[in-house]
């Protein structure tokens, strides 16, 4: 199988040991970019180490909020693209989605950060290329469908948006998009990053958008 890009490695060759990241909400897709500013000591020391290796790094969400979280069954894994380093000594990285996976077990680590032993095996559908290509408005595709879902809450919710720049994305462009900048719930997050196929989450996607749109009922 080919890369998606020159410096990302094959699905062969994806790492046995995995930093990872457990921040709520900070979740992204394949082939998607998520920015974050680093400033904790154990996490600039992780992405410092990732640097010095293959710069990969996963993201997960925690499930509860201890100190030494339980972990969501399925993170995605990130290539480091962009490293800036601060005056303030924080460091601003870009990261460039490559592929989910689910925690074998957790390593032992001294770094301070954790490790875990991912299991990639699920998610070889994740190096598969997705639309390019702006899409298909006929009203009975899946992506129209995910379109006007948008187009209403966006108008229940009384947000503003260039509809021109927004109709020209490819879906799947706009899909990770709005995953990365609607307040949507942790929990439906992580419904869509467990989704298996890009048409499946596009689906599950609008179905979330239509029910966040339904006027509210006025408590009793």
């Amino acid at each position: 199988m080919q890369t998606l890009h020159p410096y990302i490695p094959t699905f062969e060759h994806l790492p046995k040991s995995l930093p990872i990241f457990p921040l709520a909400g900070a979740v992204f897709l394949p082939q998607s970019n998520l920015p974050l500013n680093i400033f904790e000591p154990r996490y600039l020391k992780m992405v410092q180490d990732s640097m010095r290796g293959n710069q990969l790094i996963g993201m997960i969400q925690p499930a509860d909020q201890t100190d030494h979280p339980n972990l969501y069954e399925v993170g995605c894994a990130g290539r480091i693209t962009q490293y800036i380093e601060n005056p303030n000594g924080q460091i601003q990285i870009g990261l460039t989605g490559v592929c989910r996976f689910t925690i074998r077990q957790e390593l032992s680590s001294l770094r301070g950060y954790r490790i875990v032993a991912p299991d990639w095996s699920s998610f070889e559908q994740d190096y598969d290329v997705v639309d390019v290509e702006p899409a298909n408005h006929q009203d009975d595709t899946p992506s129209a469908s995910f379109r006007a879902a948008l187009h209403h809450y966006f108008a229940e919710n009384s947000i503003e948006a260039d509809w021109d720049v927004l109709s020209s994305l490819s879906t799947h462009s706009l899909l990770s998009n709005m995953f990365s900048h609607l307040p949507l719930s942790i929990e439906d997050k992580q419904l869509l990053l467990e989704t298996s196929t890009a048409t499946e989450r596009l689906i599950a996607f609008t179905a979330i958008l239509s029910d966040e749109s339904q006027p509210k009922g006025n408590p009793q």
